[in-house]
């Protein structure tokens, strides 16, 4: 049976950790930065872990990374 191809999309946009979950960067953290706080801005900095029911399909996505 051949490998599966990477979504080279996703690759860039997911990391999978050692447990197997699959770290995302935060939404909304890009442009029209002004009205949001301080603290807002500094939650979004990090990185967030993709719920279990997104985590399924990521998966598929990038099975090697």
């Amino acid at each position: 049976m051949p490998k599966i191809k990477t979504n080279r999309g996703a690759a860039k946009r997911f990391k999978k950790t050692g447990t197997g979950k699959v770290k995302a960067k935060s939404a909304f953290a890009r442009h029209i930065l002004t009205k949001k706080s301080a603290n807002r801005k500094r939650v979004l900095r990090k990185p967030k872990i993709l719920s279990k029911t997104n985590t399924k399909g990521v998966a598929k996505l990038i099975p090697y990374v």
